[in-house]
């Protein structure tokens, strides 16, 4: 399990900055979905909702270290 969350940040760090916002837009799409089919007791795999979970945070903590990469290359 381990080697499919190092895939999926190899794969997020190769993806440029409007890719990952537009993922970044569909997964919170998608988390509202599961939170609703939870909600109603539709949800067929609970475990998703943690992926996404995780997922949006590792784009999101992407973004933050791209942010201040470029920060630090003004200064």
């Amino acid at each position: 399990m381990a080697a499919d969350k190092t895939t999926s940040l190899e794969d997020l760090r190769t993806k440029t900055d409007d890719q990952l916002t537009t993922e970044l837009t569909e997964l919170k799409r998608e988390q509202y979905n599961l939170r609703f089919q939870a909600a109603t007791n539709q949800l067929e795999n609970p475990a998703r909702m943690r992926e996404v979970r995780r997922t949006i945070a590792r784009i999101k903590t992407l973004q933050n270290e791209r942010a201040a990469a470029a920060t630090k290359e003004k200064a």
